[in-house]
């Protein structure tokens, strides 16, 4: 019998005009929406369909309108489908998705949580001091190292361990700099300095992580239907109980995605679903493990065309 994932994305895979198709076709996806603008008391179908790009940039919109299309694509699969997963895993802001499918957050505390989760990081750091890089074609083991020489009294901190020869580095701006060029005269393939407002996943999001633990201590917490792989540890949460520390620590602490990865495999995951914006995680399951197939469903067509493929 085939083992299913869900997995969900994180930030980066917002467009304007994500999940426009679900709403015009669910009203199960609609529900969603409405539930998030009424939450947030912002237009959350405005945000993400009209945009503009710039407000849909901005962390604090990007965390909760990600968060939104994800859950929103998962109730429409779910009523289309129906089709239930063993694992369930996020890419950090994705982890929250999870939560929400897995029974531990209602979505309206996971929304407005990640509301000001992105409030939070983003004051965490002045804008313009903080800095993030993909390095590409060096070992994890190395760019830890690199990132040791490198940060001297600043901060620089592997941020998310995506696939192997792919690690995002974090931290100062120039600490960053500093961190790419030793990365570049180690033998990296590429260097890539990434469009975002603040070094997430470092250790200057503590102030964050501290702030955002105490919107989560007044949330309420279901039980936990499908074990949920915990970006800290790459591994499955023990119980809900772990949930607001874990929450918490990983703001500040690397995404381990690759180790997560290597969970689904070794617990027996033969497939993985992504669902919401953008197909990062596909490619990243790509560069992992060919044979570990992820299908992206973003639209509605998407998903009917999964049915149809699955049905034959």
């Amino acid at each position: 019998m085939v083992k299913w994932a869900f997995v969900f994305p994180g930030q980066g895979a917002q467009r304007v005009g994500m999940g426009k198709s679900l709403v015009e076709n669910s009203s199960a996806a609609k529900e969603v929406f409405e539930e998030a603008s009424e939450t947030l008391l912002i237009d959350m179908e405005n945000l993400c369909f009209e945009g503009p790009e710039e407000s849909l940039r901005l962390t604090e919109n990007t965390q909760p309108a990600i968060l939104t299309v994800s859950v929103a694509t998962y109730r429409v699969f779910m009523e289309e489908v129906n089709l239930t997963p063993s694992y369930l895993a996020g890419h950090s802001l994705g982890e929250y998705a999870a939560l929400v499918v897995a029974g531990v957050l209602s979505f309206r505390d996971a929304v407005y949580a990640v509301k000001q989760r992105g409030k939070f990081m983003q004051e965490a750091v002045p804008v313009g001091d903080g800095a993030m890089a993909a390095v590409l074609g060096l070992p994890r083991d190395k760019v830890v190292e690199i990132c040791e020489k490198a940060a001297g009294d600043k901060v620089v901190d592997p941020a998310n361990f995506n696939c192997p020869g792919q690690v995002v580095i974090s931290g100062h701006k120039d600490a960053v700099e500093k961190a790419g060029q030793l990365a570049r005269e180690a033998g990296a393939k590429k260097v890539v300095p990434l469009r975002v407002s603040a070094p997430f996943h470092s250790a200057l999001m503590q102030p964050a992580g501290e702030r955002l633990k105490e919107v989560l201590e007044k949330a309420s917490f279901g039980k936990m239907t499908i074990p949920v792989i915990a970006n800290v540890t790459g591994k499955p949460y023990n119980s809900e109980k772990e949930v607001v520390p874990m929450l918490t620590k990983q703001v500040s602490s690397p995404v381990m995605w690759e180790q997560s990865m290597e969970t689904m495999r070794n617990l027996g995951v033969d497939k993985a679903i992504e669902l919401g914006p953008g197909k990062v995680l596909s490619g990243l399951f790509k560069r992992f493990d060919k044979a570990l197939d992820s299908t992206p469903l973003q639209t509605y067509d998407d998903i009917i065309k999964f049915k149809e493929a699955l049905s034959r």
